[in-house]
């Protein structure tokens, strides 16, 4: 059976590795050279990097203004939400 330590350590590793993602991204951007794609941002924060995704956007402030990115990771956080919210209502439920 997966422990809840087992599931945070790797939601903590998910937010870690995009947080980093964004600021290797931003690094890159300013010194040119190989980039992270979007694509590659949001599908670190849609499989859990979703608080590493903020954080490394306000921190680095990079992709803030920047569209339809931003809509589409506010669309993941609150898909997230959603999802947590049903996974908690069913644990708590039985």
């Amino acid at each position: 059976m997966i422990s809840l330590f087992n599931i945070f350590g790797a939601i903590f590793l998910i937010n870690l590795w995009t947080f980093m993602a964004f600021g290797f991204d931003k690094m890159r951007a300013e010194n040119g050279g190989w980039r992270v794609s979007e694509d590659g941002l949001l599908t670190l924060a849609l499989f859990g990097g979703i608080m590493g995704a903020y954080v490394g956007r306000a921190i680095f402030r990079h992709k803030i203004r920047k569209e339809p990115f931003s809509r589409r990771l506010q669309q993941i956080a609150i898909f997230q939400c959603f999802i947590c919210a049903i996974v908690s209502g069913w644990m708590f439920a039985g």
